[in-house]
């Protein structure tokens, strides 16, 4: 059985890794930027001129506990919700294999991405306060797929809104949870000695108390849980960062050098090479940030807020910390410790030898980085306890998009089979190939966003409205 299951994998994995190749390669680039460009034009580069106003919104009022809301969630909440499905093991091992396969050079593509990205993601959150749903009970809901049905009147839009429903249930409530569930069994097996299995088995029991609880008790984990695991990661960041101060400039001019000429570390040619940078950083941003993909507007749709600019603006601010913030202190981390100062990584030779012995891989690099400061045992042990808090949070927030799209397909009364299959499949990834579930999970994330970004071209005009009356105001 062992071998039938070895060889299905060997079998699939490179089929799944082509499709994903010219994806990410070409149509991936192309609907981001252009998402990204139309939407900061539109807007008036609203990522810019209403940043400061969103970290007010956010911040400005902060607490930990927003209380039990009569229906969908606080404006917090549901941005904590965001965020937990934003920050995972895209900011930990994303971001690693980012690195190790485009370069340090990949991360300036990060950032370009997110940038563009916080733009498409006002878009995202606008547009889904704009449709959202409410039942006669009080309830709320909404999504992608109800403004995919109001941009596209009759059969198109029901194939569309149900394309995009597939996509999600499968990238986020079933694949997406074998990614985050399968770092964290490697992860906590590597620092700990726990057997995947066995770790598979406690996420499921602790998920199903959460998620059966619904969306409150879903709102009422997520706003405690992100500030606290977000500000664990950054002071351990910290901690190598100041210990590595020295080569903080040299790590800064690598991102910025290798951004442009990554031959020059990659070796091969120099398109080969910026392609590898351009599209990793493309691919892991988007894996990364969500934005385009039309995962969080699930949850900025649940917000109780006075207009839908002040969720758009509030979603701005989960791009920026889960990029410029969480993912950057990844990237220092791991470029001072293993590439400036004459690191295991500083040059093509070193990282073609690396790459036949197979000693850093984008599961163990982070750490390898973390281990140079703190010893192998607390960095082991530090990452695998900030992988937990995170993958853990992307399953609680994917589930409840995934649950969303599940419920638009099949009626609310189908639910608990629902939940069964994403507990099912959450044990199953702790125990399946680490690269055939990356590669699944990328594929039906490419998948959401060819609906979600026609939707939004189609739909630029109510976006630019909202920034606009914005102004007025």
């Amino acid at each position: 059985m062992e071998n039938i299951l070895q060889s299905f994998q060997d079998t699939l994995l490179p089929i799944v890794a082509n499709i994903n190749t010219y994806l990410s390669n070409y149509i991936l680039i192309i609907l981001l930027v252009g998402m990204g460009v139309l939407f900061s034009i539109k807007t008036k580069f609203v990522q810019v001129r209403c940043f400061g106003e969103g970290m007010k919104l956010v911040f400005g009022n902060f607490t930990l506990n927003g209380g039990k809301q009569k229906s969908g969630m606080s404006s917090f909440q549901a941005l904590a919700t965001a965020i937990a499905a934003q920050v995972g093991t895209g900011n930990i091992v994303g971001a690693c294999g980012a690195i190790l396969i485009g370069g340090p050079g990949a991360i300036f593509w990060m950032w370009i991405i997110a940038f563009l990205g916080m733009a498409t993601i006002y878009a995202e959150a606008v547009l889904a306060q704009e449709t959202r749903i409410k039942y006669p009970d009080g309830s709320v809901t909404g999504g992608p797929v109800y403004y995919i049905r109001n941009a596209f009147k009759g059969g198109f839009g029901k194939f569309l809104a149900g394309f995009f429903s597939v996509a999600a249930i499968l990238a986020l409530g079933f694949m997406g949870a074998m990614v985050q569930s399968n770092s964290i069994g490697e992860s906590c097996q590597n620092a700990f000695g726990i057997p995947t299995w066995v770790m598979g088995l406690v996420l499921v029991v602790i998920a199903a108390f959460i998620l059966l609880g619904g969306v409150q008790r879903i709102a009422s984990v997520t706003e405690k849980l992100v500030p606290i695991m977000a500000g664990l990661y950054l002071i351990g960041g910290l901690v190598v960062i100041i210990a590595r101060i020295q080569y903080i400039p040299e790590t800064f001019a690598f991102i910025f050098k290798y951004a442009f000429k990554p031959d020059a570390i990659l070796g091969g040619s120099i398109g080969a090479a910026i392609m590898a940078a351009v599209s990793q950083g493309a691919k892991r941003g988007l894996f990364s940030n969500e934005a385009g993909m039309g995962s969080t507007p699930h949850a900025h749709a649940l917000a109780n807020v006075s207009s839908p600019h002040e969720q758009g603006i509030s979603a701005m601010i989960g791009v920026f910390i889960d990029t410029f913030v969480v993912l950057t202190m990844t990237a220092i981390v791991v470029i001072s410790t293993l590439y400036a100062g004459n690191g295991p990584l500083s040059t093509p030779e070193l990282l073609k030898q690396n790459a036949e012995i197979g000693t850093l891989v984008k599961t163990n690099m982070a750490q390898v980085a973390f281990s140079t400061i703190m010893g192998d045992s607390i960095g082991n042990k530090f990452i695998a306890i900030c992988l937990l808090f995170f993958a853990f949070s992307t399953i609680l927030g994917w589930n409840l998009f995934g649950k969303i799209n599940f419920e638009y397909l099949f009626g609310k009364k189908s639910t608990p089979i629902y939940s069964v299959i994403a507990l099912v499949f959450i044990f199953a990834g702790s125990c399946l190939s680490n690269d055939l579930v990356w590669e699944l999970t990328d594929m039906f994330n490419n998948f959401m966003v060819l609906p979600n970004a026609i939707a939004l071209f189609a739909l630029c005009g109510i976006v630019a409205k909202s920034a606009k009356d914005h102004i007025k105001k």
